[in-house]
């Protein structure tokens, strides 16, 4: 039977799980352990490689260069838990982040703090939408949204093409770049379009389970 860390490997990585193979820059850890606490949590298991081949934990400085990164680098601090494990006879590190009620930032390639969130086995920086998503989400008059032409053009938009840029947006509906944003926020705050992250940048589509309410 498969051990516990040999289990958590056989996942693979994903929206919940990372692999380190080692730490030797406390900035971009941080860019992951703050993805995690912006999102859903996560484990990271330090001392595996991205093929899931144990190769042990190095060294105790590994373990600081972690701690620096979630309180150091991250703003506000990320709070974590380690647990050590042994898999043929290598030490592994199991870095447990739980999702947050508050947003944290790291910093970029470039050293300036941004928000990270984790879609899939990759950490992405969030964009303005997102944020301002999150922001509705927690305003207790919450969202509400008039069906003018444009918001049922943009329906219909995505029932046809399955997909939209907010470029595209933007040019089909003539509004300037925050109304634009604030209109896909109160789509995704109300779940009738989803944001969607990808290698090739940020578009957006139709909730199936919107399209279903309305064609029922």
């Amino acid at each position: 039977m498969p051990s516990y860390i040999r289990t958590l490997i056989n996942e693979g990585e994903h929206q919940q799980l990372d692999f380190k193979f080692g730490v030797n820059d406390s900035k971009k850890i941080a860019r992951t352990l703050a993805a995690f606490a912006n999102t859903d949590g996560g484990r990271l298991l330090l001392g595996v490689k991205d093929n899931g081949s144990v190769a042990g934990v190095r060294s105790d400085e590994e373990y600081y260069m972690m701690e620096a990164g979630a309180h150091l680098y991250c703003k506000p601090p990320v709070e974590f838990s380690i647990h050590e494990w042994e898999e043929n006879g290598k030490n592994v590190l199991e870095v447990i982040v739980p999702k947050s009620n508050e947003v944290h930032s790291a910093p970029d390639k470039d050293g300036n703090f941004k928000i990270f969130i984790r879609v899939g086995d990759q950490n992405y920086m969030a964009n303005s939408v997102l944020l301002k998503v999150w922001a509705k989400k927690k305003n207790l008059q919450g969202v509400k949204i008039k069906f003018t032409h444009i918001e049922k053009a943009l329906i219909a938009y995505l029932e046809q093409h399955g997909k939209i840029t907010i470029t595209a947006f933007r040019k089909f509906s003539g509004m300037n770049a925050v109304k634009t944003e604030h209109l896909l926020a109160d789509f995704i705050a109300l779940d009738i379009i989803k944001i969607n992250f990808s290698e090739n940048g940020v578009f957006y589509t139709l909730n199936p389970d919107f399209r279903l309410k309305e064609s029922s």
